[in-house]
């Protein structure tokens, strides 16, 4: 260890490196949190109280914790533990400025490698499924809140951060703001008030809205909407009794719409509905036909796809790169994308 070192623990560490990183979106900050978090379960584990004594071998033997299962309790995906690990990374390289650890110790933590698409997610919702669950809300639970988010989301493809940030003001149902030609809504990043975007300013847009979205947004804030305004005074286009829907509000949403069984359907994994952990609200993730507000704008890329339309315009509307709708989005089979080809070349 070297003399230079000035001892400091790693919960202090942790919060100085957090504190630095104010050029960082909110929700990048939260997922470094939780994974730093880990390894501050780790360094209580094994009683280290003094960044200074950290060594190698110990960075070999929190990837080994991690990826067997060391603080989440399951086995982690090799792109998971890559992104654990390379938080960690970044964190070192800061507690080696500050003299907390050797200038070179954040270069021992093995990074493991992935084949070519493994850092790319397969979960996806299906286009068809999803247009069933939105038509099933439209008959059973139409203007709810739980119907906007479903339909929002879908029909946008909008991220659930910005979802989460619309307000009532940023809705034009009628289209009669100037230079429009029907209805939109804006996504605009207000960090200041607690409503950031994952881009920022350049996640900032309009996007049209049909008309029959519309309608169903004015029916939800005539109707079933809380009149309430959030913590910052804004009013929220949706609302909870105690103010602005929260992003897991929104998460859960989608893992309940998205079980068969919740619509009265027969399990595809052959469980029974009395004693599935999934129908229970805290466990309804663990059913493997849940899915994410990420699914489902994975499943409305791959429509748009499917459907041959515009990938400048799909870029735009999605606020995504071409090159990151294509790798981490578009969801289309190899036989389909075949088959989309040959209709281009007439075949």
């Amino acid at each position: 260890m070297s003399a230079e070192l000035e001892p400091l623990s790693p919960q202090e560490a942790v919060d100085l490196y957090l504190e630095a990183r104010d050029d960082a979106a909110e929700n990048t900050l939260k997922g470094q949190y939780y994974r730093l978090h880990a390894f501050l379960a780790w360094c209580d584990e094994e009683g280290i109280a003094n960044l200074n004594e950290l060594s190698g071998r110990d960075l070999y033997a929190y990837r080994v914790w991690r990826r067997e299962g060391g603080y989440s309790n399951e086995e982690l995906k090799t792109v998971t533990l890559r992104g654990d690990l390379a938080t960690l990374r970044a964190f070192l390289r800061f507690c080696a400025k500050i003299d907390a650890v050797p200038e070179e110790l954040y270069d021992q933590v093995p990074l493991p490698r992935m084949n070519n698409g493994e850092d790319v997610s397969d979960s996806t919702l299906d286009p068809d499924r999803a247009v069933e669950i939105v038509d099933w809300l439209e008959r059973y639970e139409y203007a709810s809140r739980r119907h906007v988010i479903v339909l929002l989301l879908w029909h946008t493809g909008c991220r659930v951060g910005e979802l989460r940030a619309l307000d009532l003001g940023d809705v034009d149902l009628d289209g009669s703001r100037p230079r429009a030609d029907g209805p939109a809504i804006h996504f605009v990043h207000r960090p200041e008030t607690g409503t950031p975007l994952k881009n920022q300013e350049n996640s900032e847009r309009w996007n049209a809205i049909s008309a029959h979205v519309a309608q169903v947004l004015d029916d939800y804030i005539q109707g079933k909407r809380k009149a309430v305004t959030d913590e910052h005074g804004r009013a929220p286009l949706i609302t909870t009794r105690n103010g602005r829907v929260s992003v897991s509000a929104c998460r859960d949403t989608l893992y309940r719409v998205t079980r068969p069984c919740w619509r009265g359907e027969e399990c595809p994994h052959n469980r029974d509905p009395e004693e599935c952990e999934a129908t229970h609200y805290s466990k309804m993730s663990q059913c493997p036909s849940a899915r994410s507000p990420h699914d489902v704008r994975s499943g409305r890329v791959t429509a748009h796809r499917l459907a041959d339309e515009d990938r400048a315009l799909v870029s735009d509307r999605m606020n995504a790169s071409g090159d990151v709708l294509d790798k981490h989005y578009d969801r289309r089979s190899q036989r389909q994308k075949a088959e989309q080809r040959r209709n281009l070349f007439d075949l």
